[in-house]
């Protein structure tokens, strides 16, 4: 039995209807309920629901041996797998935002409001930046309105949200999507079932 980790959410359903279409169906996945575990007994595959963050940490530790996460997480958490194939679904950006009116002062410290401060991190590390990461969890764009940050690190999408807060883009941090993820292990004692998927995915997005 191959375990599929998928996180729960508009992403993780876009992928369920990737997995069937591409004839790796799990019936009742996308219903209505409270049920997390889904199997298909034909192609002996296991398919469960958790919490988008937590996708890497199954695939590490060998919960699930596939999974699917965003690659803003990935790039957060740095989990030991293997990066398998870009799902070209849950498409968006990592950003760097402000205020339309900021302008930065490089003598004083840089405020930066973020979900994803190991990101954050890394990014001013490259320019020397010297920065204070405020973690919270949504509603970022209220950090800047509100005086509690100079900047926000955050996924952009369409820029609406931004827009009607008086926020733009300021920076460019990397493009994300929806990555298929391995177990090292799994990837290695279970690769013909693993390359079944990967095959079958790969021949539907030629389509």
């Amino acid at each position: 039995m191959l375990n599929i980790a998928l996180p729960k959410g508009r992403l993780g359903n876009k992928v369920c209807k990737l997995f069937e279409e591409s004839g790796f169906k799990f019936p009742g996945m996308l219903e209505p309920g409270r049920k997390l575990i889904f199997e298909n007994e034909n192609l002996n595959l296991k398919c469960f629901w958790v919490k988008p963050f937590d996708v890497p940490v199954y695939v590490e530790r060998g919960a699930a041996d596939i999974g699917v996460s965003g690659k803003d997480i990935l790039m957060e958490r740095e989990p030991d797998i293997y990066e398998l194939m870009d799902l070209n679904v849950g498409i968006c950006k990592m950003c760097v935002a402000a205020l339309n009116n900021f302008h930065d002062n490089p003598a004083r410290t840089l405020r930066v409001a973020t979900e994803f401060p190991n990101i954050a991190q890394k990014y001013y590390s490259q320019t020397g930046r010297d920065i204070d990461i405020i973690c919270l969890r949504g509603s970022l764009e209220l950090a800047p309105v509100l005086g509690l940050s100079d900047v926000i690190v955050d996924i952009v999408e369409t820029g609406t949200t931004l827009r009607e807060n008086n926020l733009k883009v300021i920076n460019n941090i990397a493009d994300l999507s929806a990555r298929l993820i391995a177990n090292k292990s799994a990837y290695k004692f279970k690769s013909e079932i693993i390359n079944k998927i990967l095959k079958g995915l790969s021949e539907y997005k030629k389509l």
